[in-house]
């Protein structure tokens, strides 16, 4: 990973049991250079992050985290959105120590059956094996629930982070969503029980080239 200086729908969000990464490159690079330093954080208990902006300079390391999350490989699209984005309040790495440890893409879109409607969309979702059950995944979700929350009606037009006016954004939005593989228990227990999100319909075959194909729609009202 480097340091903080330098989409099609998401697939399985807070993907867990993936092999666990340090700071340091790879193994198969880490012989042509000097041995980075290998300070994991402690055992128990939240750890103090920061957030900050995905953009042109430090998208890699959104694709980095997302490599090393999930068994699939988005496409140079979405890493190009994410880069065009920059809307800190809605995209955004999780910083520990200095070092991106993970990350959350959200939008806003249409609600399919609803004219006129939207919802936010969590794209993906996602912290290094090393620095989960540290509470880093619940303070990006309700990150961006909080700034729902403080903009809901339209009435917050004190954007600091970014040029995108919040004013009005979501006074149509009445929930967010996302898709999350049916094998996958602990993410529905993740968002159903820190965060009330309740599982919904099946789609049968949402995913290609993985097993199950399956997923659920998780869904949480706001209004």
């Amino acid at each position: 990973l480097q340091p903080r200086s330098t989409l099609r729908h998401s697939l399985i969000p807070f993907l867990l049991a993936i092999p666990t990464p340090t700071r340091c490159l790879p193994p198969s690079l880490s012989h042509s250079i000097p041995s980075c330093p290998t300070k994991q954080p402690q055992k128990m208990g939240d750890l103090s992050i920061d957030f900050g902006l995905i953009n042109a300079d430090n998208v890699e390391q959104l694709k980095k985290i997302n490599q090393s999350c999930f068994p699939v490989t988005y496409n140079a699209s979405f890493y190009d959105d994410m880069a065009k984005k920059q809307d800190e309040n809605l995209c955004k790495f999780a910083y520990w120590n200095g070092f991106a440890v993970g990350a959350i893409c959200t939008r806003i879109e249409p609600m399919p059956d609803s004219p006129g409607r939207q919802r936010m969309y969590i794209m993906t979702l996602g912290v290094l094996a090393a620095y989960r059950n540290h509470g880093i995944g619940s303070k990006l979700v309700s990150s961006v629930l909080d700034y729902f929350e403080s903009n809901k009606d339209g009435d917050n037009n004190d954007d600091t982070n970014n040029n995108n006016n919040s004013g009005g954004k979501f006074l149509t939005v009445d929930e967010i969503v996302l898709h999350v593989q049916t094998s996958n228990e602990d993410a529905m227990k993740f968002y159903g029980e820190k965060f009330g999100f309740e599982r919904g319909e099946l789609v049968e075959n949402y995913y290609k080239r993985i097993d199950p194909p399956h997923c659920y729609i998780l869904r949480k009202k706001l209004r």
